[in-house]
């Protein structure tokens, strides 16, 4: 019997729809943005079940607030969808969207190989949340006490701010579009996270504009911490400039538009469609700045706080579960070097150094196999605890060559979050070689300065010529690394260098005399740092779980 056109439409679009959808959010520990994201993820089942009633939608987090996002994938199985789209609740691809949500949805896929699971793409510059954009600001002026030709209007964009280029390029590009489709007579970018200008130093740049009124724009889905920041500077602009108007307009919120391309993108993720932008993405290809994140694997940076609040919120601290959860792990030394550290320990007298620099002259010795390579190491004043708190606070590791970083414990730099970063072999670290006249280790160092500023512990390993370059920085650009680690090997210049770093008294440093050193030796005194700094998280864990043990157990009083 033949089958008829429309029946064979019918039918693939009734197995098109049937799916099941997960929208993974970020999560926050603001619970006005949790609310609107769970009021966003109804209105996204509401209008997916106008088209298929038995529409699955299923919702998790990244961070932060329950459930994660592998529990609700879990929930979407339960129910009994078999094919899965995992669509990310987040405006714009960067590294949530590009590296965290992919790698939870791969553990997935691994535990459920019978499972047809997809990842859809991010919230991008859709033209319905350009709309949306518009429609905000419309509200904003119609707020505003009077009428004011846009071009006497700056619009003031506000992005998250991330470390992708590609999508804080994109806040850019929106704000472009709205200034020439609006007809506005600026349009100003800033960030509210790790991108530059930040929110305030952008407004008040607005602001000298000349521009009668500020249209503040925050390009956000959810309210939360970041948004009630945004609006506060936007306040503070106002009372220091009160002759200037200042609208704030509203984030995006739970609205149909929002809804509605979530809705698209999981159709065309279970369609095979699903189009993320890769022709500038910096894990594809080589972006200026960016070229040591090609082919990096996608590695969760989230897990420490993954269903936070809800661990903190339990209230059992006592029972095993909690117990895991709260405390967090301690170093575990292999059996072979917990062996080499007891006999290290065993094997002279340290009583003569402070306790708290053993852990990283006990990992020289380890690394060189000397008992005497720690006579003559200096450590300023400080210098270990200094490091210990920039590595939990700044979480970024420089170094002059890329042996000292693959020298560095990959699961401490994972445990703690921190990223490392050598520019030795960029394009950019050769043009500024040539250019300059100066080695690329320098040239690297020179880069460093410029793309991280002073929140980095800088390890050198290898080139004395990088010590030199930053020294140079430090006493005549005032540069302040947390932390600066010297430390090279050789015969030309290293001795010099060693004794130029010693005298640098304007930063907390370690280095040593003589010619001995290298890239194990600095990338050692790294790793003896980072173990010192979980040992303290692991302590710290323990007082905090044992100080809510005592208050659970202690007897209520009635006054």
């Amino acid at each position: 019997m033949q089958t008829s056109v429309p029946q064979i439409a019918a039918t693939a679009a009734q197995f098109d729809s049937d799916f099941g959808i997960v929208v993974a959010g970020h999560g926050s520990r603001d619970t006005d943005g949790v609310q609107e994201f769970e009021a966003l993820v109804a209105l996204v089942h509401a209008r997916a079940q106008q088209s298929q009633p038995s529409q699955i939608v299923t919702h998790g987090y990244l961070e932060f607030a329950s459930p994660t996002i592998a529990a609700a994938i879990e929930q979407n199985i339960a129910a009994g969808s078999r094919r899965i789209a995992v669509v990310p609740g987040v405006l714009l691809a960067a590294r949530h969207a590009k590296n965290d949500m992919p790698s939870e949805m791969l553990e997935m896929a691994r535990l459920h190989p019978e499972i047809d699971l997809h990842f859809g793409a991010p919230l991008n510059l859709h033209p319905k949340l350009l709309q949306l954009a518009q429609q905000r600001i419309v509200e904003a002026e119609a707020a505003a006490p009077a009428t004011l030709p846009r071009a006497d209007t700056c619009l003031v964009l506000v992005g998250r701010g991330t470390t992708d280029p590609d999508a804080n390029g994109d806040i850019a590009k929106l704000a472009r579009m709205l200034e020439e489709g609006m007809g506005f007579g600026a349009a100003m970018v800033c960030y509210s996270g790790v991108a530059a200008p930040l929110v305030a130093d952008g407004l008040r740049t607005a602001a000298r504009q000349g521009y009668k009124r500020l249209i503040v724009l925050p390009f956000f889905l959810f309210d939360g911490v970041l948004v009630k920041r945004i609006y506060a500077a936007a306040d503070d602009l106002r009372e220091r400039e009160p002759q200037l108007e200042i609208l704030k307009a509203a984030y995006f919120g739970a609205h149909p538009l929002v809804a509605d391309v979530m809705i698209e993108r999981a159709r065309e993720a279970i369609e095979g469609r699903a189009a993320m932008n890769c022709s500038l993405c910096k894990y594809r290809v080589q972006i200026v700045g960016f070229e040591e994140q090609v082919g990096e694997p996608q590695r969760a940076h989230h897990l420490q706080v993954q269903g936070l609040l809800a661990k903190q919120n339990s209230k059992d601290a006592s029972s095993e579960t909690s117990t895991a959860s709260t405390i967090f792990p301690a170093y575990e030394p292999h059996p072979i070097e917990a062996e080499s550290f007891r006999i290290i320990a065993a094997g002279r007298d340290w009583s003569v150094f402070p306790p708290a620099h053993l852990t990283v002259l006990q990992r020289l010795v380890h690394t060189s196999g000397d008992f005497q390579a720690v006579d003559d190491i200096f450590l300023s004043p400080g210098a270990v605890e200094t490091g210990i708190r920039a590595l939990l606070r700044c979480k970024r590791i420089v170094t002059d060559v890329t042996m000292v970083q693959t020298g560095l414990k990959r699961a401490l730099l994972e445990q703690l979050g921190i990223d490392t970063w050598c520019g030795v072999h960029d394009r950019e670290t050769h043009l500024i070689s040539q250019a300059q006249g100066i080695t690329r280790s320098a040239a690297g160092i020179r880069r460093a300065w410029e793309k991280f500023g002073n929140d980095i512990v800088l390890a050198i390993g290898d080139a004395p010529t990088a010590i030199m370059e930053a020294t140079r920085l430090i006493r005549e650009h005032g540069w302040r690394p947390q932390l600066v680690i010297g430390l090279p090997v050789g015969f030309v210049g290293t001795r010099e260098s060693k004794d130029e770093l010693r005298r640098c008294l304007q930063v907390p440093r370690i280095t040593n005399a003589g010619t001995r050193g290298g890239s194990p030796w600095a990338a050692s005194v790294v790793n003896g740092l980072m173990i010192d700094a979980v040992t303290q998280l692991h302590m710290e864990s323990l007082q905090s779980l044992q100080s809510l043990t005592v208050q659970a157990s202690a007897p209520v009083t009635h006054g």
